[in-house]
């Protein structure tokens, strides 16, 4: 059953899964908010866990950073080993002055600087976008958690340390955020058939120079790994 970059055998994925980038973070989670949690892929230190929340199954596996890293497992997931729904819990720089550090930002869409897309040839320009029924579901989680959440569309893009002052110009197009990683997530779950969402908690602000630590970004983002289960359990 193993593919080239996950050892799990068939079975060992709920059909939910919870991807944050980092994969001590899917050993955070899987360690202190799972039971009877048990690793299910370590290759190339992708940690992957299936445990019980609330008495379901869901799994917690790590996507590495990138469009290209995500565009691998998450297809592999959802093409392999029958996983349904993939929940991105990740971090997100702030573009819109509305947001701060901490705040927690929902993506309808995803706009992108990637070329990811190109592979389908398709006549025209995809929108990637979440599946309506985690999202609608998140947002009624996090109204019941007490959570104000933001929701709208952020720039997936391909580059970290850019040449080009660019995130000003997506501000002005009413962009939220930027990350690394949706557009693919969201492109691979359209292909496949399969429901995506991405929950991202702002870790800076590049506009400003608002940063948290990266001990913070590991750690301490607990309400956006709370919510993500509280969705994944409630599809």
């Amino acid at each position: 059953m193993a593919t080239p970059h996950i050892s799990a055998e068939k079975g060992d994925f709920a059909k939910t899964v919870l991807m944050p980038g980092d994969p001590l973070r899917a050993k955070l989670i899987a360690e202190n908010f799972l039971e009877d949690a048990r690793l299910v892929n370590e290759v190339r230190g992708a940690l992957g866990y299936t445990g019980q929340y609330n008495g379901k199954s869901v799994s917690v596996m790590a996507s590495g950073m990138g469009v290209p890293s995500i565009g691998i497992y998450s297809y592999e997931l959802f093409k392999f080993y029958g996983v349904e729904n993939i929940i991105r819990i990740g971090t997100a720089g702030a573009l819109s002055s509305r947001l701060r550090v901490r705040d927690i930002v929902m993506a309808m869409s995803a706009a992108t600087d990637s070329n990811f897309s190109a592979q389908y040839e398709l006549p025209g320009t995809p929108a990637p976008t979440a599946s309506f029924e985690l999202l609608i579901k998140a947002y009624e989680c996090a109204q019941q958690m007490g959570l104000d959440i933001k929701a709208g569309q952020i720039l997936t893009s391909d580059v970290f340390y850019s040449e080009a002052d660019n995130l000003a110009k997506w501000q002005k197009m009413g962009v939220l955020a930027v990350e690394m990683e949706c557009a693919a997530l969201y492109l691979n779950a359209a292909r496949l058939g399969k429901n995506a969402l991405a929950i991202c908690t702002i870790s800076d602000c590049p506009l400003t120079g608002e940063s948290s630590s990266s001990e913070e970004r590991e750690k301490s983002f607990t309400d956006m790994m709370k919510l993500g289960l509280e969705c994944a359990v409630s599809l």
